[in-house]
């Protein structure tokens, strides 16, 4: 089947992201979706609440789509469903600030339920952007803070998109070695990347691959945080522990200071220092 020049570069993004991430965010869970539900609009599958049949079977994997970029061209077996949603929004956002840039210049954000891409001249000391579980908490919430200077940051978690069919707590985000809603330590991961893509299928992959995501996220040098389901966050490459705000600078050192301080010590993809302010 040929598709569209749009469809393929979304394809062709959603493939390499399975490369990169060894399957963990693999864009064959379509069918794993459905079983479990999550092919309706959020509401309605919120409110539902009798029984579903649940099964253990892996996805069929990346591996097993054909596809020709150049040709546009791409070919499944037959009972392959493929769901473009792990990679669709943070692709989106790239897209979307790369155009807002050439449209009006300077700088841009854009953030699409908690995958946020950037682009051109930040504000002076990066843009601030309050990290959390849930998208729609309010940009000026209690929290923490980070001052990103350049790239995008990407938050994935199996706290907010959650229902319940027949008794059981179910979630969005597919374990690829069983089709169903994975069992992870963490509740959400937050990662910081040169693209939107990249940050997003960091996080997912993070939560995916559950403790090894630690070292998964060190070998490849992404400031990650990773909040596990009791609430404790742990600080990967790069990413420092927040320091609480001072309101009498001599009371502080100098390394709090500036870790205090968004507007010295910013994320930039050169530079993986975060500057991180625990608001309250």
């Amino acid at each position: 089947m040929t598709v569209g020049p749009l469809l393929a570069d979304a394809i062709a993004v959603a493939l390499r992201v399975a490369r990169l991430t060894d399957g963990a965010v693999d864009p064959t869970v379509g069918r794993a979706m459905r079983r479990i539900g999550y092919d309706d609009d959020f509401d309605r599958l919120a409110r539902s609440a009798g029984p579903i049949p649940l099964r253990i079977e892996p996805i069929p994997g990346w591996t097993t789509i054909a596809f020709d970029p150049l040709a546009r061209s791409i070919r499944t077996p037959p009972g392959v469903e493929i769901d473009l949603g792990s990679t669709g929004k943070a692709f989106a956002a790239d897209m979307a600030a790369e155009a807002a840039l050439r449209a009006v210049g300077g700088g841009v954000l854009v953030s699409l339920g908690g995958d946020i891409a950037t682009a051109g001249r930040p504000p002076a000391g990066g843009w601030p952007i309050l990290v959390a579980d849930d998208s729609s908490t309010p940009p000026d919430a209690d929290g923490e803070v980070v001052a990103l200077r350049s790239g995008a940051i990407a938050t994935s978690s199996t706290s907010v998109r959650r229902w319940t069919r027949g008794g059981i707590v179910l979630h969005h985000l597919i374990d690829p070695l069983t089709g169903l809603p994975v069992d992870s330590p963490w509740r959400s991961a937050s990662v910081i990347a040169a693209t939107c893509v990249d940050a997003n299928a960091a996080a997912t992959a993070a939560i995916v691959k559950g403790y090894a995501a630690r070292s998964w996220l060190t070998t490849a040098g992404l400031a990650a945080r990773l909040v596990a389901v009791d609430g404790s966050a742990s600080y990967i490459a790069g990413w420092p522990v927040p320091v609480e705000p001072t309101t009498d600078p001599t009371d502080a050192t100098d390394e709090t200071t500036r870790a205090a301080d968004p507007a010295r010590r910013v994320i930039s993809t050169d530079d993986p220092v975060v500057a991180v302010e625990a608001r309250r």
